[in-house]
């Protein structure tokens, strides 16, 4: 795992219990509504996290693009897949998302390491 990566799990652990310790209801309702959309429920969870990963590229959000690119990892998603998401991306979003595809690629190299 690169440091990168490395970074960004312990950034995102980091502010996710300091969010939580605020022990706002709201916030601690979607946070367990955000897990639980990913389970397995009629699509498995390796479709959702994918789905994820095309929609994150979609809006241009990098933390989110590398939180599903480590996920889909995890699940077992294959390069060929993963090509034809930022494919998919691509389409869907347009030349904007170029950017934030290189970076789901860079993402997706480090997790190699």
């Amino acid at each position: 795992m690169s440091e990168k990566i490395k970074h960004f799990n312990a950034y995102r652990s980091k502010m996710n219990d300091r969010i939580l310790a605020a022990e706002n209801t709201g916030i601690k309702r979607f946070f367990n509504l955000d897990t639980a959309a990913y389970q397995d429920g009629a699509l498995p969870a390796k479709t959702k996290e994918m789905l994820g990963l095309c929609a994150s590229t979609v809006l241009r959000c990098n933390d989110c693009i590398t939180y599903h690119v480590l996920q889909c990892k995890e699940l077992g998603v294959s390069t060929k897949e993963f090509d034809e998401i930022m494919n998919i991306s691509l389409v869907v979003g347009g030349s904007i998302t170029i950017p934030h595809i290189r970076k789901a690629y860079e993402m997706w190299d480090d997790g190699e390491k």
